[in-house]
């Protein structure tokens, strides 16, 4: 019977469900959000030659080392320098089932996209109520995420726009907040996982702006962590965050293989 269905209809394994969409159906639903994606990448891009984009990678990187709070040269950084560590990223989507969904339908996660009133609506300890609460509590915005200029191919800028957009949810699955201690910790586990430079440059550096009280329990208890969490968890961006509001986080966590952080009360 499965078979049957599988010729003409879409299985969709989402948490705690199996869902059988028709697949004309699921075409006209991936076709409006790539049509989306590439109206927008056509609309932001900026074509530069190779030497451009090293002489951008290059200042970037010098800004951003002197001042981390420049999320646009970070950005920079991320698009001239990540080439490699894209394609890596998007040869991992494309080597998993959920990934391969998530490229084929290029969510997006913004304000106009997820309706966050629902997830406040939604039971404690679901994804989706953990999540908004990380933005409530931190004041943040599923809009600041920028969109990606420098990358030339569509595919790998989407890949690129969807780290920037799972991003504070690395951080609602991490258990991790967005001061210095919590974004350094982060940047390890997205270091080892994505291999993009600036992930890799913010993990090694940024430890160097932690106070003297953060830095002793950063190389106690973070910092062995975050190396252990990003080696040993599942791929973060192969999971499509959209289809799990409802999930509970701690199976999420056993599903991903994460075990969160303790840290001794001093």
């Amino acid at each position: 019977m499965l078979r049957k269905l599988q010729g003409v209809h879409h299985v969709c394994y989402t948490w705690g469900n199996v869902s059988i969409v028709p697949k004309r159906f699921l075409a006209v639903v991936s076709d409006l959000g790539r049509t989306k994606f590439e109206e927008d990448f056509l609309s932001s891009h900026i074509e530069t030659t190779g030497f451009q984009k090293f002489l951008l990678a290059v200042g970037s990187a010098a800004v951003s080392l002197m001042d981390p709070t420049r999320a646009d040269m970070i950005a920079v950084m991320g698009e001239t320098a990540g080439d490699c560590a894209i394609k890596y990223m998007l040869h991992k989507m494309q080597s998993d089932s959920e990934g391969q969904e998530i490229l084929r339908t290029r969510p997006r996660i913004n304000s106009h996209t997820v309706d966050l009133e629902k997830l406040r609506q939604m039971p404690d300890g679901t994804l989706g109520r953990t999540y908004i609460q990380f933005l409530d509590s931190n004041k943040v915005t599923p809009d600041s995420r920028l969109p990606v200029q420098f990358v030339d191919d569509v595919e790998l800028a989407y890949v690129m726009q969807r780290y920037r957009e799972v991003h504070d949810l690395f951080h609602t699955l991490l258990g991790m907040p967005t001061n210095m201690l919590g974004e350094v910790t982060v940047k390890w586990v997205e270091a080892i996982q994505t291999q993009l430079p600036m992930c890799v440059g913010g993990a090694l550096f940024g430890a160097l702006r932690l106070y003297p009280k953060q830095r002793q329990k950063y190389v106690k208890y973070y910092l062995p962590w975050a190396i252990q969490t990003g080696t040993n968890c599942k791929f973060l961006m192969n999971v499509y965050y959209e289809h799990r509001w409802e999930q509970p986080i701690k199976e999420l966590h056993r599903e991903l293989h994460i075990k969160m952080l303790e840290v001794p009360k001093s």
